[in-house]
Protein backbone atom coordinates (compact mmCIF):
# COMPACT_ATOMS: atom_id res chain seq x y z
CA UNK A 1 0.00 0.00 0.00
CA UNK A 2 1.26 3.22 -0.99
CA UNK A 3 0.75 6.88 0.65
CA UNK A 4 -1.46 9.21 0.16
CA UNK A 5 0.33 12.45 -0.33
CA UNK A 6 -0.36 14.47 -3.04
CA UNK A 7 2.76 16.17 -4.61
CA UNK A 8 2.82 19.30 -6.89
CA UNK A 9 0.80 20.50 -9.56
CA UNK A 10 -0.89 17.09 -10.83
CA UNK A 11 -3.15 14.72 -9.25
CA UNK A 12 -1.94 11.40 -8.37
CA UNK A 13 -3.84 8.78 -8.17
CA UNK A 14 -2.77 6.31 -5.33
CA UNK A 15 -3.21 2.46 -4.80
CA UNK A 16 -5.21 2.71 -1.44
CA UNK A 17 -7.08 -0.46 0.20
CA UNK A 18 -7.76 -3.93 -2.01
CA UNK A 19 -10.32 -2.93 -4.64
CA UNK A 20 -10.93 -6.44 -6.74
CA UNK A 21 -9.90 -6.15 -10.46
CA UNK A 22 -13.71 -7.21 -10.83
CA UNK A 23 -15.41 -4.49 -8.52
CA UNK A 24 -13.42 -2.21 -10.93
CA UNK A 25 -13.66 -3.75 -14.77
CA UNK A 26 -17.80 -3.33 -13.80
CA UNK A 27 -17.19 -0.49 -13.39
CA UNK A 28 -15.33 0.36 -16.65
CA UNK A 29 -17.73 -1.75 -18.64
CA UNK A 30 -20.40 0.49 -17.87
CA UNK A 31 -18.55 3.32 -18.49
CA UNK A 32 -17.29 2.45 -21.85
CA UNK A 33 -21.19 2.48 -22.80
CA UNK A 34 -20.62 6.03 -23.21
CA UNK A 35 -16.77 6.21 -23.67
CA UNK A 36 -15.08 3.24 -25.67
CA UNK A 37 -11.81 2.61 -25.08
CA UNK A 38 -9.03 1.50 -28.15
CA UNK A 39 -5.70 -0.26 -26.25
CA UNK A 40 -2.73 0.83 -28.22
CA UNK A 41 -0.01 -1.64 -28.51
CA UNK A 42 2.95 -0.37 -30.17
CA UNK A 43 5.25 -3.57 -30.35
CA UNK A 44 8.55 -4.67 -32.85
CA UNK A 45 8.17 -8.10 -34.08
CA UNK A 46 11.47 -8.98 -32.36
CA UNK A 47 8.81 -8.59 -29.22
CA UNK A 48 6.71 -11.53 -29.95
CA UNK A 49 10.03 -13.92 -29.42
CA UNK A 50 10.15 -12.34 -26.34
CA UNK A 51 8.91 -13.74 -22.83
CA UNK A 52 6.50 -10.70 -22.06
CA UNK A 53 4.14 -10.72 -25.17
CA UNK A 54 2.23 -14.03 -24.49
CA UNK A 55 1.51 -12.80 -21.19
CA UNK A 56 0.41 -9.42 -22.38
CA UNK A 57 -1.49 -11.21 -25.02
CA UNK A 58 -3.09 -13.49 -22.71
CA UNK A 59 -4.22 -10.93 -20.36
CA UNK A 60 -5.42 -8.58 -22.84
CA UNK A 61 -7.81 -11.20 -24.36
CA UNK A 62 -9.39 -11.14 -21.05
CA UNK A 63 -10.15 -7.32 -21.28
CA UNK A 64 -13.92 -6.82 -20.81
CA UNK A 65 -14.56 -3.30 -21.95
CA UNK A 66 -12.38 -2.46 -24.74
CA UNK A 67 -14.22 -1.35 -28.01
CA UNK A 68 -10.64 -2.57 -30.35
CA UNK A 69 -7.14 -3.54 -30.01
CA UNK A 70 -4.49 -1.59 -32.36
CA UNK A 71 -1.24 -3.09 -32.35
CA UNK A 72 1.34 -1.02 -34.17
CA UNK A 73 3.86 -3.18 -35.61
CA UNK A 74 7.26 -2.07 -36.29
CA UNK A 75 10.26 -3.40 -37.91
CA UNK A 76 8.44 -6.31 -39.47
CA UNK A 77 8.81 -8.07 -43.03
CA UNK A 78 5.41 -9.85 -44.69
CA UNK A 79 6.28 -13.12 -43.21
CA UNK A 80 6.63 -11.50 -39.74
CA UNK A 81 3.25 -9.44 -40.56
CA UNK A 82 1.58 -12.64 -40.76
CA UNK A 83 2.59 -14.11 -37.99
CA UNK A 84 1.81 -11.29 -35.87
CA UNK A 85 -1.52 -11.15 -37.38
CA UNK A 86 -1.54 -14.83 -36.55
CA UNK A 87 -0.56 -14.32 -32.75
CA UNK A 88 -2.88 -11.50 -32.07
CA UNK A 89 -5.89 -13.07 -34.06
CA UNK A 90 -8.61 -14.05 -30.82
CA UNK A 91 -7.22 -10.82 -28.74
CA UNK A 92 -10.23 -9.16 -29.69
CA UNK A 93 -13.38 -9.20 -31.85
CA UNK A 94 -12.17 -6.18 -33.74
CA UNK A 95 -8.31 -6.11 -33.31
CA UNK A 96 -6.43 -4.68 -35.91
CA UNK A 97 -2.51 -5.12 -37.01
CA UNK A 98 -1.31 -1.89 -38.42
CA UNK A 99 1.74 -2.76 -40.88
CA UNK A 100 4.44 0.20 -40.58
CA UNK A 101 6.34 -1.29 -43.05
CA UNK A 102 4.23 -3.01 -45.46
CA UNK A 103 3.32 -1.05 -48.97
CA UNK A 104 -0.25 0.45 -48.38
CA UNK A 105 1.22 2.34 -45.19
CA UNK A 106 4.50 2.99 -46.28
CA UNK A 107 2.64 5.04 -49.37
CA UNK A 108 0.86 7.17 -46.76
CA UNK A 109 3.81 8.01 -45.09
CA UNK A 110 5.74 8.93 -48.67
CA UNK A 111 2.47 10.79 -49.78
CA UNK A 112 2.35 12.96 -46.49
CA UNK A 113 6.32 14.12 -47.18
CA UNK A 114 5.71 14.79 -50.36
CA UNK A 115 2.92 17.53 -49.41
CA UNK A 116 5.62 18.61 -47.07
CA UNK A 117 4.34 17.30 -43.78
CA UNK A 118 7.08 15.67 -41.34
CA UNK A 119 5.91 12.19 -40.70
CA UNK A 120 9.57 11.92 -38.84
CA UNK A 121 11.59 8.58 -39.10
CA UNK A 122 10.60 4.97 -38.30
CA UNK A 123 10.05 4.18 -34.38
CA UNK A 124 8.36 4.44 -31.56
CA UNK A 125 7.00 7.65 -31.99
CA UNK A 126 5.26 7.49 -35.80
CA UNK A 127 3.89 4.07 -34.66
CA UNK A 128 1.97 5.84 -32.16
CA UNK A 129 0.78 8.51 -33.88
CA UNK A 130 -0.27 6.51 -37.16
CA UNK A 131 -2.47 4.06 -34.49
CA UNK A 132 -4.06 7.69 -33.12
CA UNK A 133 -5.15 8.39 -36.71
CA UNK A 134 -6.48 4.88 -37.18
CA UNK A 135 -8.25 5.32 -33.97
CA UNK A 136 -9.89 8.57 -35.12
CA UNK A 137 -10.63 7.11 -38.53
CA UNK A 138 -12.14 4.11 -37.67
CA UNK A 139 -14.42 5.99 -35.10
CA UNK A 140 -14.50 3.31 -32.50
CA UNK A 141 -13.94 4.36 -29.68
CA UNK A 142 -13.37 7.98 -27.07
CA UNK A 143 -10.41 7.42 -25.18
CA UNK A 144 -7.17 5.77 -26.35
CA UNK A 145 -5.05 3.81 -23.51
CA UNK A 146 -1.68 2.69 -25.05
CA UNK A 147 0.99 0.55 -22.72
CA UNK A 148 4.76 -0.55 -23.98
CA UNK A 149 5.35 -4.92 -24.78
CA UNK A 150 8.22 -5.64 -22.75
CA UNK A 151 6.61 -5.54 -19.18
CA UNK A 152 7.81 -9.14 -18.15
CA UNK A 153 4.98 -8.55 -14.80
CA UNK A 154 2.12 -7.71 -17.06
CA UNK A 155 -1.29 -7.84 -15.41
CA UNK A 156 -4.61 -6.20 -17.44
CA UNK A 157 -4.82 -4.52 -13.62
CA UNK A 158 -2.41 -1.69 -15.54
CA UNK A 159 -4.94 -1.33 -18.19
CA UNK A 160 -8.06 -0.69 -15.57
CA UNK A 161 -6.11 1.88 -13.30
CA UNK A 162 -4.73 3.25 -16.20
CA UNK A 163 -8.07 3.89 -17.77
CA UNK A 164 -10.37 4.30 -14.66
CA UNK A 165 -9.66 8.17 -14.38
CA UNK A 166 -10.48 9.10 -17.71
CA UNK A 167 -12.96 6.64 -18.23
CA UNK A 168 -15.26 7.96 -15.11
CA UNK A 169 -16.87 11.13 -16.18
CA UNK A 170 -17.45 11.96 -12.20
CA UNK A 171 -13.87 12.49 -11.99
CA UNK A 172 -13.41 14.53 -15.23
CA UNK A 173 -9.88 13.63 -16.32
CA UNK A 174 -8.62 13.83 -19.76
CA UNK A 175 -5.16 12.38 -19.37
CA UNK A 176 -3.44 10.04 -17.22
CA UNK A 177 0.08 8.57 -17.06
CA UNK A 178 1.12 5.76 -15.15
CA UNK A 179 3.50 5.17 -12.34
CA UNK A 180 5.29 2.56 -10.42
CA UNK A 181 8.23 0.83 -8.80
CA UNK A 182 11.38 -0.61 -10.67
CA UNK A 183 12.90 -2.45 -8.19
CA UNK A 184 14.25 -6.27 -7.97
CA UNK A 185 16.89 -7.03 -5.72
CA UNK A 186 18.18 -3.51 -6.85
CA UNK A 187 17.04 -0.09 -8.20
CA UNK A 188 16.33 0.29 -11.96
CA UNK A 189 14.96 3.24 -13.54
CA UNK A 190 18.17 4.79 -14.17
CA UNK A 191 16.87 7.19 -16.74
CA UNK A 192 14.05 8.22 -14.45
CA UNK A 193 16.22 8.50 -11.27
CA UNK A 194 20.17 9.60 -12.64
CA UNK A 195 18.70 11.72 -15.41
CA UNK A 196 15.06 13.85 -15.45
CA UNK A 197 15.15 13.84 -11.92
CA UNK A 198 18.35 15.52 -10.68
CA UNK A 199 18.30 18.13 -14.67
CA UNK A 200 14.67 19.05 -14.03
CA UNK A 201 16.39 19.92 -10.24
CA UNK A 202 18.97 21.38 -11.77
CA UNK A 203 17.12 23.54 -14.13
CA UNK A 204 14.59 24.86 -11.49
CA UNK A 205 17.35 26.30 -9.52
CA UNK A 206 19.55 27.71 -12.47
CA UNK A 207 16.46 29.44 -14.10
CA UNK A 208 14.31 30.06 -10.92
CA UNK A 209 10.35 29.45 -11.61
CA UNK A 210 9.30 27.90 -14.23
CA UNK A 211 5.88 26.55 -14.52
CA UNK A 212 6.71 23.39 -16.97
CA UNK A 213 9.64 22.52 -14.93
CA UNK A 214 7.40 22.48 -11.57
CA UNK A 215 4.80 20.78 -13.88
CA UNK A 216 7.36 18.04 -15.12
CA UNK A 217 8.59 17.34 -11.89
CA UNK A 218 5.06 16.60 -10.03
CA UNK A 219 5.56 13.28 -12.21
CA UNK A 220 6.49 10.49 -10.32
CA UNK A 221 7.70 8.63 -13.18
CA UNK A 222 7.65 10.97 -16.02
CA UNK A 223 9.37 8.16 -18.98
CA UNK A 224 6.67 5.92 -18.04
CA UNK A 225 5.08 4.24 -21.63
CA UNK A 226 2.05 3.64 -20.18
CA UNK A 227 -0.97 6.29 -20.27
CA UNK A 228 -4.51 7.08 -21.57
CA UNK A 229 -6.19 10.08 -23.11
CA UNK A 230 -9.27 11.20 -24.46
CA UNK A 231 -8.93 10.13 -28.26
CA UNK A 232 -9.63 13.74 -29.77
CA UNK A 233 -5.97 15.19 -27.53
CA UNK A 234 -4.34 13.55 -30.93
CA UNK A 235 -6.24 15.74 -32.94
CA UNK A 236 -3.81 18.68 -30.83
CA UNK A 237 -0.92 17.22 -29.64
CA UNK A 238 2.08 16.58 -31.99
CA UNK A 239 4.71 13.93 -31.26
CA UNK A 240 8.66 13.45 -31.23
CA UNK A 241 9.81 11.01 -33.27
CA UNK A 242 12.94 10.36 -31.21
CA UNK A 243 13.73 8.96 -27.99
CA UNK A 244 12.08 12.20 -26.55
CA UNK A 245 8.34 11.17 -27.06
CA UNK A 246 7.42 10.41 -23.85
CA UNK A 247 8.69 13.85 -22.40
CA UNK A 248 7.54 15.38 -26.06
CA UNK A 249 4.28 14.00 -24.89
CA UNK A 250 3.90 15.53 -21.64
CA UNK A 251 5.31 19.12 -22.83
CA UNK A 252 1.90 18.70 -25.39
CA UNK A 253 -0.59 17.95 -23.06
CA UNK A 254 0.86 20.64 -20.32
CA UNK A 255 0.28 22.86 -24.04
CA UNK A 256 -3.08 22.42 -24.57
CA UNK A 257 -4.96 21.27 -21.71
CA UNK A 258 -5.37 23.08 -18.09
CA UNK A 259 -2.92 20.94 -15.57
CA UNK A 260 -6.32 20.74 -13.16
CA UNK A 261 -7.55 17.62 -15.55
CA UNK A 262 -4.36 16.12 -15.65
CA UNK A 263 -3.43 12.83 -13.26
CA UNK A 264 -0.80 10.34 -12.68
CA UNK A 265 -1.98 6.91 -11.33
CA UNK A 266 0.24 4.03 -9.18
CA UNK A 267 -0.04 1.41 -11.90
CA UNK A 268 1.46 -1.59 -9.82
CA UNK A 269 3.59 -2.75 -7.05
CA UNK A 270 6.62 -3.41 -9.40
CA UNK A 271 7.32 -3.05 -12.84
CA UNK A 272 9.77 -4.57 -14.65
CA UNK A 273 10.88 -4.69 -18.66
CA UNK A 274 13.93 -5.08 -20.41
CA UNK A 275 17.00 -2.70 -19.69
CA UNK A 276 18.55 -0.69 -22.17
CA UNK A 277 22.45 -0.45 -22.36
CA UNK A 278 24.17 2.26 -21.18
CA UNK A 279 26.71 2.66 -24.09
CA UNK A 280 28.43 5.62 -22.76
CA UNK A 281 31.07 5.84 -25.55
CA UNK A 282 28.17 5.81 -28.51
CA UNK A 283 25.57 8.43 -28.58
CA UNK A 284 23.75 6.74 -30.97
CA UNK A 285 22.23 3.88 -29.19
CA UNK A 286 21.16 2.30 -25.75
CA UNK A 287 20.80 5.17 -22.73
CA UNK A 288 23.04 7.77 -24.20
CA UNK A 289 21.03 8.10 -27.06
CA UNK A 290 17.96 8.62 -24.67
CA UNK A 291 19.74 11.08 -22.97
CA UNK A 292 20.77 13.47 -25.83
CA UNK A 293 16.91 13.33 -27.74
CA UNK A 294 15.05 13.70 -24.42
CA UNK A 295 18.06 16.55 -22.99
CA UNK A 296 16.92 18.45 -26.77
CA UNK A 297 13.13 18.00 -26.34
CA UNK A 298 13.40 19.76 -23.18
CA UNK A 299 15.46 22.29 -23.56
CA UNK A 300 13.33 23.19 -27.34
CA UNK A 301 10.25 22.84 -24.88
CA UNK A 302 11.96 25.23 -22.35
CA UNK A 303 12.96 27.66 -25.17
CA UNK A 304 9.11 28.08 -26.65
CA UNK A 305 8.20 28.18 -23.31
CA UNK A 306 10.30 31.53 -23.45
CA UNK A 307 13.44 30.87 -21.80
CA UNK A 308 16.54 31.83 -22.69
CA UNK A 309 19.03 29.38 -23.21
CA UNK A 310 22.93 30.14 -24.23
CA UNK A 311 26.18 28.19 -23.88
CA UNK A 312 27.22 29.77 -20.18
CA UNK A 313 23.82 28.27 -18.89
CA UNK A 314 24.58 24.84 -20.40
CA UNK A 315 28.06 25.00 -19.09
CA UNK A 316 26.66 26.28 -15.68
CA UNK A 317 23.88 23.56 -16.12
CA UNK A 318 26.20 20.21 -16.80
CA UNK A 319 28.24 21.28 -13.48
CA UNK A 320 25.19 21.60 -11.58
CA UNK A 321 23.42 18.89 -12.54
CA UNK A 322 26.41 16.87 -11.82
CA UNK A 323 26.33 18.14 -8.31
CA UNK A 324 22.59 17.31 -8.13
CA UNK A 325 22.34 13.50 -9.22
CA UNK A 326 25.41 12.95 -7.06
CA UNK A 327 23.51 13.83 -3.82
CA UNK A 328 20.60 11.88 -5.23
CA UNK A 329 23.07 9.03 -5.40
CA UNK A 330 23.51 9.66 -1.87
CA UNK A 331 20.14 9.65 -1.10
CA UNK A 332 19.34 6.31 -2.98
CA UNK A 333 22.23 4.44 -1.52
CA UNK A 334 20.41 5.70 1.70
CA UNK A 335 16.87 4.03 0.89
CA UNK A 336 18.57 0.48 -0.56
CA UNK A 337 20.54 0.07 2.14
CA UNK A 338 17.74 0.30 4.60
CA UNK A 339 16.06 -1.79 2.34
CA UNK A 340 18.73 -4.09 1.82
CA UNK A 341 19.31 -3.64 -1.97
CA UNK A 342 22.14 -4.30 -3.76
CA UNK A 343 23.63 -0.78 -4.36
CA UNK A 344 26.64 -0.06 -6.96
CA UNK A 345 27.86 3.50 -6.12
CA UNK A 346 30.52 3.22 -7.79
CA UNK A 347 28.56 2.51 -11.12
CA UNK A 348 25.81 4.80 -10.24
CA UNK A 349 28.77 7.47 -10.60
CA UNK A 350 29.96 6.54 -13.83
CA UNK A 351 25.85 6.40 -15.03
CA UNK A 352 26.10 10.53 -14.13
CA UNK A 353 29.12 11.40 -15.71
CA UNK A 354 28.27 9.78 -18.81
CA UNK A 355 25.18 11.28 -18.46
CA UNK A 356 26.47 14.65 -18.31
CA UNK A 357 28.31 13.93 -21.42
CA UNK A 358 25.28 13.04 -23.30
CA UNK A 359 24.05 16.67 -21.88
CA UNK A 360 26.61 18.43 -23.53
CA UNK A 361 26.10 16.96 -26.93
CA UNK A 362 22.42 17.92 -26.72
CA UNK A 363 23.41 21.48 -25.41
CA UNK A 364 25.40 21.67 -28.54
CA UNK A 365 22.82 20.52 -31.07
CA UNK A 366 19.93 22.92 -29.54
CA UNK A 367 22.13 25.50 -29.85
CA UNK A 368 23.36 24.78 -33.64
CA UNK A 369 19.76 24.27 -34.04
CA UNK A 370 17.86 25.43 -31.86
CA UNK A 371 14.32 24.46 -33.73
CA UNK A 372 15.91 20.28 -34.80
CA UNK A 373 13.55 18.27 -36.11
CA UNK A 374 9.79 19.04 -36.33
CA UNK A 375 7.71 16.88 -34.32
CA UNK A 376 5.26 15.68 -36.12
CA UNK A 377 2.39 17.16 -36.97
CA UNK A 378 -0.98 16.91 -35.36
CA UNK A 379 -4.26 15.37 -37.02
CA UNK A 380 -6.13 18.66 -37.24
CA UNK A 381 -2.84 19.74 -39.39
CA UNK A 382 -2.48 16.42 -41.25
CA UNK A 383 -6.45 16.46 -42.11
CA UNK A 384 -6.08 20.30 -43.09
CA UNK A 385 -3.58 19.67 -45.97
CA UNK A 386 -5.04 15.94 -46.59
CA UNK A 387 -8.62 15.70 -46.37
CA UNK A 388 -9.31 12.35 -47.37
CA UNK A 389 -5.91 10.89 -45.28
CA UNK A 390 -8.55 9.02 -42.87
CA UNK A 391 -10.11 7.12 -45.36
CA UNK A 392 -6.63 6.54 -47.01
CA UNK A 393 -5.72 5.16 -43.48
CA UNK A 394 -8.67 3.41 -42.70
CA UNK A 395 -8.67 1.46 -46.10
CA UNK A 396 -4.90 0.30 -45.73
CA UNK A 397 -5.47 -0.81 -42.33
CA UNK A 398 -8.55 -2.63 -43.24
CA UNK A 399 -7.26 -4.06 -46.49
CA UNK A 400 -3.48 -5.13 -44.53
CA UNK A 401 -5.85 -7.16 -41.93
CA UNK A 402 -8.58 -8.48 -44.83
Amino acid sequence: MSDFHQTGVVATMHRLGHRSLESMENDLKEFARSQPVALVLPALFSEFQGEAMPRILEEVSRVPYLSEVVVTLGRADAEQFAEARRRVAGLHSHVRVIWNDGPRVQKIYNDLKAAELPVGEDGKGRSCWIAYGYVLASGRSKIIALHDCDIVNYSREMVARLCYPVADLRIDFVFSKGYYARVTNRMHGRATRLLITPLVRSLQRLLGHQPFLTYLDSFRYPLAGEFCMYADMARLNRIPGDWGLEVGVLAEVYRNFSVKRLCQVDLCDNYEHKHQNLSPQDAQTGLMRMTVDIAKTLFRTLAAEGVMLSGGTFRTLQAQYVRTAEDMITRYHADATINGLVFDRHGEEDIVHAFARGLRLAAESYLADPLGQPLIPNWNRIVAAVPDIFLRLKEAVENDNA
